[in-house]
């Protein structure tokens, strides 16, 4: 504990938040582009799209 009240002296507040929130909710971020990829591909299977169609598209490639 004495080294996060250390870590927001030295650095502020705001820094240290930061930092905290960014290292307890990476799992979180993993999980939410997991799903999003895997909604792509139903997506583009019920739609009729060749997935890799859908991902150049979605990258800014062109087809």
């Amino acid at each position: 504990m004495e080294e996060v009240v250390q870590l927001a002296a030295n650095y502020g507040f705001p820094m240290v938040v930061a930092g905290y929130l960014l290292v307890r909710l990476e799992p979180v971020i993993k999980d939410l582009q997991k799903s999003i990829s895997l909604l792509t591909i139903v997506v583009a299977r019920q739609g009729g799209v060749d997935y890799e169609s859908a991902r150049s598209l979605v990258e800014g490639e062109k087809v």
